[in-house]
């Protein structure tokens, strides 16, 4: 019986990494992008995302600019999460593909060198986009601090 569930387990995980996107080989114009505008557009085409229940979260005030904690967070039936920064010569940050029955929730450390805003897209299942943004101050020093 362990035989068993354990070979379904192993087929599931090889059948979730054989459907992910690599977004940096299907969409690289959106890692090289210098402004959020122009990475959203290389990303994910023309689109005029709605105000969604997006929970992103970021210090106010970050103390190191080279290791910011962010999290984003929904409940809205995504496809996929993508995080950008005003503050870098590149804006993308990350960009996840969310599988089905997985819930969109992701934290990660970024780093900007500079004060500026965090912006999350997220891709619904229902083909509609939606955002949420938010500003933060870096302490002087940014990625150095």
């Amino acid at each position: 019986m362990k035989k068993n569930i354990l070979g379904l387990v192993a087929l599931t995980a090889i059948t979730v990494s054989l459907n992910a996107i690599d977004y940096r080989v299907e969409k690289p114009d959106a890692w090289t992008a210098k402004d959020v505008p122009s990475a959203i557009k290389a990303l994910y085409g023309e689109i005029s995302p709605a105000e969604g229940d997006i929970k992103l979260k970021a210090p106010k005030v970050a103390s190191n600019g080279g290791a910011i904690p962010v999290s984003v967070k929904t409940d809205i039936p995504a496809k996929s999460i993508a995080v950008f920064q005003d503050a870098n010569p590149e804006a993308t940050v990350a960009v996840f593909a969310i599988p089905e029955g997985t819930s969109a929730d992701f934290s990660m450390k970024i780093k900007m060198k500079k004060s500026g805003a965090i912006t999350a897209i997220v891709e619904g299942k229902d083909g509609k986009f939606y955002s949420k943004k938010i500003s933060l101050e870096v302490a002087l020093g940014g990625c150095e601090g």
